[in-house]
C-alpha cells in the first residue's frame, strides 16, 4: 500500500486492498474481528463527499423536498410521524437529502467502485469512516445516550425519540458540526442486502470530507488504480458480489447481464 498522504493511499494489488479493508485488530473486550468501520465505493476518486441535497445547489429546499414526498409516500411509511424514516426513505429512494450512503461491507463498497465500466479509465476509492471515532466528536447528551442504549450507531426510532424534527437537530449542534451514522429501517432487501448505513450531518450545507479534515485519524481512503479495477471486479463477481445481489429482482438480473456482456476494452 502506498501511502500519498495522510489518510489516503493507493493500493497496489488485490491482496494489498484486502490488506488494508480488514486492517482492524481484535475487539479488547470480546476479541472478535468485528471492524469498526463502514465504506463507501466511488467509481472516481476525484469525486467528494457532498451530499444529494448539496449536488442540486439549493439546501434549503430540504424541508419542501421532504414534506412533498410525505405527501406522496405515506403508504410507504411504516410511521408518518417519525421524521428520521422519512428521510431514510427518501434517502434510499433517490430524494435529495443531507445523508450519505454507506455500507458496513467492504465489498459492497467495491462494488460501487467498479461497477461503471464507462470509469474504467479513472482510478476509483474506497472511503473507510471510523464509526466509533465519528460518534466520539457527538455532543456529549448523544454520546451519553448511544452508550445507555448499548448501541453501536443511532436508530430511526432513537432519533424520533430525541429529536421532535429536522430543525431541533440543527439547534442542538451550536458552534460544533457532528456527524450521525445511522442504521436504517429495513425498508426492503436492497437495503438489507447492501448492509446499509448513513451519515447525517447537523450542518446541510457542509459536505463530509470538509468536517473529516478536523480529524484525520477518523477515515481511511483508499485509491483503486483504474489498471486495477477489472482484476478487483471480476474477483468480486467470482465472489458473487453483484448487481444480482445488490439489488434483488429483475433490475439488478438486468444490470449484471449488462455489464457482464459488455466488452470492456471499449472502455478503457
Amino acid at each position: 500500500m502506498k501511502s500519498i498522504e495522510d489518510g489516503v493511499s493507493v493500493a497496489e494489488s488485490w491482496l494489498d486492498l484486502h490488506e488494508e479493508l480488514f486492517n482492524f485488530p481484535p475487539h479488547p473486550e470480546h476479541g472478535r474481528f468485528h471492524s469498526p468501520y463502514a465504506y463507501r465505493g466511488m467509481d472516481s476518486a476525484s469525486f467528494d463527499l457532498s451530499t444529494s441535497l448539496m449536488r442540486i445547489e439549493n439546501t434549503g429546499m430540504e424541508s419542501h423536498l421532504l414534506r412533498n414526498f410525505k405527501k406522496f409516500a405515506r403508504a410507504s411509511l411504516k410511521d408518518e410521524r417519525n421524521d428520521w424514516e422519512l428521510l431514510a426513505v427518501a434517502q434510499h429512494h433517490g430524494l435529495p437529502t443531507r445523508m450519505l450512503d454507506w455500507s458496513f461491507s467492504p465489498y459492497v463498497a467495491l462494488h460501487f467502485a467498479t461497477s461503471d465500466l464507462t470509469r474504467y479509465h479513472e482510478d476509483g476509492a474506497v472511503w473507510c469512516l471510523d464509526t466509533d471515532q465519528v460518534h466520539a466528536h457527538l455532543p456529549s447528551a448523544l454520546r451519553h445516550r448511544l452508550a445507555d442504549d448499548d448501541l453501536l450507531v443511532f436508530t430511526v426510532e432513537l432519533l424520533d425519540e430525541l429529536f421532535q424534527d429536522m430543525s431541533d437537530f440543527e439547534q442542538l449542534k451550536g458552534d460544533d458540526d457532528f456527524v450521525i451514522c445511522l442504521d436504517p429501517p429495513s425498508i426492503d432487501e436492497r437495503i438489507v442486502n447492501q448492509y446499509a448505513m448513513f451519515t447525517i450531518m447537523s450542518n446541510r450545507d457542509r459536505g463530509l470530507d470538509d468536517w473529516l479534515k478536523q480529524y484525520p485519524g477518523l477515515y481511511k481512503k483508499i485509491i483503486i488504480p483504474a489498471e486495477l479495477k477489472l482484476e478487483v471486479r471480476d474477483k468480486l463477481d467470482q465472489a458473487n458480489v453483484n448487481e444480482r445481489i445488490i439489488y434483488p429482482g429483475l433490475q439488478g438480473i438486468s444490470a449484471w447481464l449488462k455489464r457482464h456482456c459488455t466488452n470492456t476494452r471499449l472502455m478503457r
